[in-house]
């Protein structure tokens, strides 16, 4: 009698055990981010949380999805997994601040061809560290392991955050008017967006190693590109306590050009002095290498700017000093003007 071959699902290149282990790995790390509203933990189907309706009288919820891009290339070619998920959160946290919400709770998604429990706690490990910067809890995720799918060693993120806001306090841009100030909040280099024009200028144009020390930027190239996005939570809590923010932007693909404008209402327009706030150097890097256009740059990367927040021009200096003793550089870079289409620069 021929025996029939057995095929399992490990075979086909599934281990439930390791998933098992991952989960294992990452759960007291997952704790540590819980907020007083979750009620359920990881590892149901659905995770419970409540709303502080004493706190929020009109409890209106924000929600914000994203991922980190391509600069998850850059975690495998360095080897380096433990900050991209800084980044995760702080795409999606930094997008619902925008509208004066307050981060509640983050869902994680990772997806890999092959799971290795340490590699992926790492990962996990960063998104826990964004978590407890934005004061948000980790509530739950889903692993998917996909043999086939991803190259070997490769995985895929994206999140996302749900906040909340009190109806009455909803940051829209609605009162912005002319001759208000732009303050500029200092990113803490590239962030996660325009890596495709990273990686083309840095590997496939110059052939540059991650391992390559950039003198401009004190450190190796790898060191600067993983970098983690600036979270801006603690930011807006310190400013909006006691200044009328009017209107916030997250500067992310597309620039200050591209994203300045979003809250802007009909008929207005920003003028930004570009030598305003001091450019890191990685982005003069770029442009030299590449030979970049000076519009390009604008239009794909934050320059230096990761935040923005429209107040009157009356309150300018209070809020910036209110945001260096909160830990964070701000610059006045601009003001509102009528007749001004999107952003013009001087």
């Amino acid at each position: 009698m021929i025996k029939k071959q057995m095929i399992t699902y490990k075979q086909a290149g599934v281990d439930i055990d390791e998933g098992d282990r991952f989960v294992d790995l990452i759960g007291p790390m997952v704790k540590k981010t819980y907020r007083p509203e979750v009620l359920t933990g990881i590892g149901l189907f659905g995770a419970l949380v409540k709303l502080d309706t004493k706190k929020f009288r009109k409890p209106v919820l924000v929600s914000g999805t994203d991922g980190v891009g391509t600069k998850l290339k850059i975690a495998f070619m360095t080897d380096k997994h433990d900050t991209v998920g800084i980044d995760l959160v702080a795409m999606c946290v930094n997008d619902i601040l925008t509208s004066g919400a307050e981060p509640l709770f983050f869902l994680d998604y990772f997806a890999t061809g092959r799971l290795k429990s340490e590699k992926a706690a790492d990962v996990i490990k960063g998104i826990t560290v964004g978590c407890i910067q934005s004061g948000c809890a980790l509530v739950g995720g889903e692993t998917a392991e996909m043999p086939g799918f991803y190259d070997k060693g490769e995985y895929d993120l994206s999140g996302f955050a749900v906040g909340v806001v009190d109806q009455g306090r909803i940051i829209d841009g609605s009162k912005i008017k002319k001759g208000d100030a732009v303050i500029g909040l200092a990113s803490s280099g590239i962030h996660s967006n325009g890596y495709s024009l990273v990686r083309k200028i840095f590997f496939e144009h110059k052939k540059v190693s991650v391992k390559k020390f950039i003198p401009e930027c004190n450190r190796t190239l790898g060191e600067e590109l993983l970098s983690p996005t600036k979270i801006y939570v603690k930011a807006c809590s310190a400013v909006m306590k006691t200044v009328k923010v009017k209107g916030m932007a997250h500067i992310t693909g597309g620039g200050i050009p591209g994203n300045l404008p979003r809250v802007f209402p009909k008929g207005y327009g920003a003028v930004v002095s570009e030598h305003s706030w001091p450019m890191p150097p990685i982005f003069s890097v770029m442009q030299r290498l590449g030979n970049v256009p000076a519009e390009d740059m604008k239009r794909t990367f934050n320059m230096g700017i990761g935040f923005a927040m429209i107040v009157d021009k009356g309150e300018a200096d209070k809020t910036i000093a209110l945001l260096k003793k909160a830990g964070y550089e701000s610059y006045r870079i601009g003001c509102i003007e009528k007749a001004v289409e999107g952003v013009q620069y001087v």
